[in-house]
């Protein structure tokens, strides 16, 4: 055997060597990343997982329901409200107007507004892209009630700025909204139709878009909230349904509620890489670290982009958004070539939020293995107050500790419950003991201690009533003053 093919089989060797451990660990990987997320699904966990490594798709799978009535699967393809993951492309439609020599970042929104007050005359284009403007994240109204572009023009122009434009970060979806008004203006054309001759068809992302649908309305996700009230998971519906096709929602658009699959956005990645449908350079720029999105200075915001370093000192770009409901989570490890991409329809609560990052640990920490997603703890409280006799109360922050695998601290969750419990009980039963927990648990809250009172009186106890008004006072809690007045002048 000569030496040339003696090098040839040895170096065949190795490449087949390399690539059986590398299937290998990418199986492994698979596995690890299934398990954490099959497991959630016993617990309602709903959604879609799509995750790759220099190229390669390690997994993409549904889980749980898009539609729980008539038994329809998550699926890869399966549509979803990607919420504030919506802004990068809002960003991207700003760039290519400037790629194309339309506008520039720096030009100020008062070269497109006469009407622009003066307060407001200098804010440019980077500061809202960069939520640096001022506006305050109240500015505006509830996504889904309609407005025209007009009224939100009047809304954004009539505000009052939080701080001088250009010195502060504050996350505003008004911000987005405004460039969506300048997008159109200068380009004609609506944003739907820019976005999909620009961004979405150049991509051949077939099922991404803001409102209209060109598919099968099967594949869109429902969204479900557990409802406290009837004590049950509760279908919204799809995003569509709560905004018809029309010209009115001028506090939806360009900020959110853009829909996309897994398999979409995962091309919308591989377009940015490739640069495809923006030029490095503007990538470059859109991907720019601009301003502290926090103290620690831990993530910055760049245009319709986070950017952070992981512990190994390697860049991650990515974006997140909800309606409350659902909720997506686009993760991309730049300097490692690995992409996590992740949507839910149906949120179960800060667990929910933390899923592509915990993918993210397993793929880079092999001795990582993720807890899986607990359940609603509003439905936990549900299902411990079902089986439970109000005397056992008590014994209920330990169930959520165990069941939570972690400390229960949240004020709001059991003064919530108590008063959907408290219209329905006439005579002292949970409601009032889920209100006696709480101020156990956090004595020095003097709403709860307002709360506890309110149920005291409904129930005719004056004297702990009293008791409760008191200390509800003594802890700062102002609202309780006239009510506490009147008792003491009762009695």
């Amino acid at each position: 055997m000569n030496l040339t093919i003696k090098v040839l089989i040895i170096v065949f060797l190795t490449i087949s060597s390399s690539n059986s451990f590398s299937q290998n660990t990418n199986k492994k990987l698979f596995n690890r990343i299934d398990s954490y997320l099959e497991s959630s699904v016993t617990n309602g966990f709903s959604g879609v997982v799509l995750v790759s490594k220099k190229g390669e798709i390690i997994l993409s799978k549904g889980y749980g329901w898009a539609d729980r009535d008539n038994k329809i699967p998550n699926s890869p393809s399966t549509v979803f409200n990607i919420g504030s993951v919506t802004k990068q492309f809002t960003a991207s439609a700003i760039l290519k107007l400037v790629e194309q020599g339309k506008i520039k970042t720096s030009d100020k929104i008062s070269t497109y507004f006469a009407q622009t007050p003066i307060d407001k005359r200098d804010i440019t284009i980077h500061q809202l892209l960069t939520h640096t403007s001022g506006i305050s994240n109240r500015t505006g109204g509830f996504r889904y009630n309609e407005a025209s572009k007009k009224q939100f023009q009047k809304d954004f122009f009539e505000s009052e700025l939080q701080s001088k434009p250009g010195t502060k970060y504050q996350y505003a979806n008004a911000n987005y909204i405004m460039l969506t008004i300048i997008l159109e203006s200068i380009s004609g054309q609506t944003y739907s139709s820019f976005l999909n001759d620009n961004l979405f068809e150049p991509s051949e992302m077939t099922s991404t878009g803001y409102k209209s649908i060109t598919f099968n309305t099967d594949r869109l996700a429902h969204g479900y909230y557990y409802n406290t009230n009837d004590e049950k998971w509760t279908d919204w519906g799809t995003t569509q349904q709560h905004l018809p096709y029309n010209d009115k929602h001028w506090y939806s658009i360009g900020k959110g509620d853009i829909h996309s699959t897994i398999e979409d956005l995962y091309k919308w990645h591989l377009v940015l890489k490739n640069n495809v449908v923006l030029t490095s350079k503007t990538k470059e720029i859109q991907e720019t670290p601009y301003v502290a999105e926090n103290d620690k200075m831990t993530s910055y915001y760049g245009y319709g982009w986070a950017i952070s370093q992981s512990k190994r000192d390697k860049k991650i770009v990515a974006h997140n958004g909800s309606n409350g409901l659902y909720f997506a989570d686009f993760v991309r490890f730049i300097d490692d070539d690995v992409v996590v991409i992740y949507i839910t329809n149906a949120f179960l609560g800060s667990e929910s939020e933390n899923v592509a990052r915990e993918i993210g640990k397993m793929i880079f920490d092999s001795n990582y293995t993720a807890t899986p997603i607990s359940k609603n703890i509003y439905e936990l409280i549900h299902e411990f107050m079902k089986t439970n006799p109000s005397t056992n109360a008590e014994k209920l922050t330990d169930f959520l500790k165990k069941e939570l695998k972690s400390e229960f601290n949240n004020h709001a969750i059991l003064n919530r419950l108590g008063y959907s419990r408290l219209k329905k009980e006439d005579k002292p039963d949970w409601a009032l003991e889920l209100f006696k927990l709480n101020v156990k648990l956090f004595p020095e809250d003097g709403n709860l201690w307002d709360s506890l009172g309110e149920a005291y009186l409904k129930y005719d106890k004056k004297e702990e009533a009293i008791k409760s008004y008191t200390k509800a006072v003594e802890l700062g809690s102002e609202g309780s003053k006239n009510t506490l007045n009147e008792l003491l002048k009762e009695n």
